[in-house]
């Protein structure tokens, strides 16, 4: 059976950078301090008026791309990934389609909110394992929550972030590449968190947008433990059935939401806090694109070698998570 392998990767954040100070400024009180040190956010980037989420997805693409070493024409295949849609219909992934000119690609969305990037990976490969035609697959992550913010709300206003992260992913030569993978739900949280107008369940009416529902909303707390339970348990999943352990993994791509809760997984691995890249201090969270950006960000940084083992952790609304762990390729 083929194995997938990703060949390139890309990033791209809008050019309108934020500072936790603007927060401190606009609602006069110090946000600054547990931004920094429960979040580990410094600054985000918000995407201008003008710009939706498929001009995010472009540059990133392109990126991957061109580091793929092929043309738009070549792709077979675009999963964008994201809960911060162009349009509620058609998908996201046929404007991007449309705008690079892969004309002979085919198309389709994901939603599995921030783990959004991870599922479609893991529906990459298993194209690539599965089908001889799928040679070239572009998978985006990508994340427009700007748009959905409450202003008024400090919590979510100064947390959530925009951006894409891209990968091409194409069949191994060297079985390098996806080696396994697993999903995990537990629905009763699927109230807990997200923009609940706009689709049938709510329609977004006047009354909708008055009282604010079709904005990003927690309308309860997720448990604070949720992530730092089930993140070790997946990788411990993950691992075992390629008869390897946690110590051998040497870099954890994970949800970008909290800091704490990546230092929380790390430890209960057992493994030094290092092997897990972020880039929230940089990019704030960026959801549904924050691991493929976080991917891209360790490629251009050279972390990444062939023959590493590492591990992709994607939580998002839902309660939804998607893990894979993969052998990287090449020497960056």
């Amino acid at each position: 059976m083929r194995k997938a392998t990703i060949v390139g990767t890309g990033l791209y954040a809008p050019e309108n950078v934020v500072k936790n100070e603007y927060f401190d400024e606009l609602f006069k009180k110090d946000i600054s301090t547990f931004l920094k040190e429960q979040r580990g956010i410094s600054e985000r980037r918000w995407m201008s008026s003008s710009q939706r989420t498929s001009d995010l997805i472009l540059p990133a693409a392109e990126q991957a791309l061109q580091n793929a070493g092929i043309s738009p024409e070549d792709l077979d295949l675009i999963i964008v990934a994201t809960d911060t849609p162009d349009y509620l219909s058609p998908s996201t992934a046929s404007v991007v389609q449309y705008r690079m000119g892969a004309k002979n690609a085919g198309t389709f969305d994901i939603n599995s909110a921030c783990a959004g990037f991870v599922t479609a990976c893991d529906t990459a490969s298993k194209y690539i394992s599965s089908d001889s035609h799928y040679q070239n697959i572009l998978v985006v992550g990508a994340y427009g929550m700007s748009k959905y913010l409450d202003r008024a709300d400090y919590k979510t206003t100064s947390l959530f972030a925009d951006g894409a992260g891209a990968a091409v992913l194409q069949p191994s030569d060297d079985q390098s590449g996806f080696l396994a993978s697993t999903m995990y739900t537990d629905g009763q949280y699927h109230d807990y968190m997200g923009i609940y107008a706009g689709g049938t369940a709510e329609p977004a009416s006047h009354d909708a947008v008055e009282n604010k529902r079709h904005l990003l909303a927690f309308p309860k707390r997720v448990p604070p433990e949720t992530n730092g339970i089930h993140w070790p348990r997946l990788t411990h999943q993950l691992v075992e059935r390629i008869n390897k352990s946690a110590s051998d993994v040497k870099h954890f791509f994970v949800t970008q939401f909290n800091i704490q809760s990546i230092y929380e997984t790390m430890d209960k691995l057992g493994v030094p806090r290092e092997r897990a890249h972020y880039i929230m201090g940089q990019y704030g969270y960026t959801g549904s694109a924050s691991i493929g950006m976080c991917i891209a960000d360790a490629v251009q940084k050279r972390k990444l070698k062939k023959g590493d083992l590492c591990v992709m952790l994607g939580s998002g609304g839902g309660m939804s998570m998607s893990a894979i762990v993969f052998e990287w390729g090449y020497d960056t």
